[in-house]
């Protein structure tokens, strides 16, 4: 329960866990904290040992890494493996996330990897390494001398994100939706209106989302249910006493032309960051669609602002995916795809050749 739960150890410590586990059985002590600590860390050994006795017969792996930083501003780097389990499905282990308070240099971050490597046994068997763009961390799989492969997911939230950034209007749209949406997560009577309103509207009661800066999804989900709930957020804001405005009907018209666009970059983000499905074969085939996609969208738009959009985002992709084709495991894994084969590339030459 605590591993799975994320509890604290201090629940053995709870008056109400107390009563609850008396409840169900008066003869049971509950361990202590530090004793729950020993059982959990037992529990952990016990299990990476099965782990690694299942890596010792795995012939090949791929690992992902990824350095990241706790809500308390402690930097980690996470490493984990994936391969082909004995029922040919997609398996993953993790293999360790790090405590890292040495710079984020190259030779530290390729200092820990290999001491990982070797501790899990996979050393000789990684065939790639799925990093970021950092610099860093491409230099840190160069020095470990194993094929590089960008995250996809996070080179698409690149691109989109940029795309946003340039183009003129939506900073300012995007400034007042996060008002509005600041204004109903920070006031509880403004949040009660909101839920009141949707009930008399008989709409189901869907609350708003705040944009993070970091991931462009984010952008796209507050638009998204602010203009779902446009109405119901207008009917609140006009009962209410704030100086927060309303977005206008022309904001809206904006938010809906620029979430057409944005509506498959979405949806290629979610499918390609699941774990239990190989992407590989996916990603040049994606490219493809979201290029022909955002062509024929910019094509039918008459809105300026989605035009521009659209037109950034044309030009980002090129700048970010315009060797995908050229990558021998991402050609070959989409040739080897029954589900594309050579129909998937844009350039048909890349794919004859």
């Amino acid at each position: 329960m605590v591993v799975k739960d994320s509890q604290p150890f201090s629940i053995v410590d709870d008056c109400g866990f107390k009563e609850l586990v008396a409840l169900l059985d008066s003869r049971y002590t509950l361990p202590s904290r530090r004793v729950l600590k020993e059982m959990v860390v037992k529990r952990y050994e016990e299990e990476k040992t099965k782990a690694k006795a299942v890596m010792e017969r795995v012939e090949a792996v791929s690992l992902t890494a990824d350095m990241w930083t706790s809500i308390n501003m402690d930097p980690y780097l996470a490493v984990t493996c994936h391969y082909v389990d004995d029922s040919a499905k997609l398996a993953t282990v993790l293999l360790g996330v790090l405590p890292f308070p040495e710079t984020h240099t190259a030779v530290n971050i390729t200092a820990a990897m290999r001491s990982l490597m070797e501790e899990w046994g996979t050393e000789g068997k990684v065939t790639s390494i799925v990093t970021d763009a950092g610099a860093n961390m491409v230099a840190s799989v160069r020095s470990l001398n194993v094929r590089h492969a960008f995250c996809f997911a996070h080179s698409l939230n690149l691109v989109v994100k940029k795309s946003l950034d340039a183009t003129p209007g939506l900073q300012d749209l995007r400034t007042r939706a996060r008002k509005v949406v600041t204004f109903f997560k920070t006031s509880t009577t403004a949040k009660e209106k909101l839920r009141e309103v949707q009930e008399q509207m008989n709409r189901p009661v869907l609350k708003l989302i705040q944009e993070v800066d970091t991931r462009w999804n984010s952008t796209y989900l507050m638009l998204q249910h602010l203009f779902k709930e446009r109405q119901s957020v207008g009917a609140a804001l006009a009962t209410l006493k704030t100086d927060v405005r309303p977005l206008s009907s022309e904001d809206y018209e904006t938010a809906d032309a620029c979430l057409q666009l944005l509506s498959p970059f979405f949806q290629a983000t979610v499918e390609l960051s699941e774990e239990k499905r190989v992407s590989g074969s996916k990603i040049i085939p994606m490219t493809k669609m979201l290029m022909l996609y955002l062509y024929d969208t910019i094509g039918k738009t008459s809105h300026d602002t989605a035009k521009l959009l659209g037109q950034n985002m044309v030009s980002n992709m090129q700048n970010k995916f315009d060797t995908t084709e050229s990558q021998t495991a991402l050609t070959l894994s989409t040739l080897l795809d029954p589900r594309f084969k050579t129909i998937g590339f844009y350039n048909q030459v890349q794919a004859a050749a």
